[in-house]
């Protein structure tokens, strides 16, 4: 099967194709599954983080910047009330670690 085929299908399958995709952009539905792994990637290294501020704020760092490369896909892939709840989840997100960065991670 065609790469382009199964990236369709694998689309699909997360609910990520058909309509809520925006202007059919041939490579939106690999980045949306790309962005898809790197957020639950960011979630789970979260979960990791230790009592180390140092490597907490490191960890928390990564979490932003994954979080705005992962709405910047969003907003560029998807539309409809998709794009605009994906988008509040991870906009959310950034805005929380951001304030937690500024509070807590002064000189690390």
């Amino acid at each position: 099967m065609p790469a382009y085929r199964i990236l369709a299908a694998l689309a699909l399958a997360a609910g990520l194709a058909g309509p809520v995709l925006a202007q059919g952009d041939s490579t939106c539905a690999r980045d949306l599954l790309v962005a898809q792994s790197m957020q639950r990637q960011a979630i789970d290294q979260l979960e990791q983080v230790d009592s180390d501020d140092a490597k907490t704020c490191r960890v928390w760092r990564r979490h932003v910047e994954t979080m705005r490369r992962v709405a910047s896909v969003y907003g560029r892939c998807l539309s409809g009330s998709e794009r605009g709840e994906r988008l509040a989840q991870v906009q959310g997100s950034d805005r929380e670690f951001s304030a937690a960065i500024k509070a807590r991670c002064k000189g690390s």
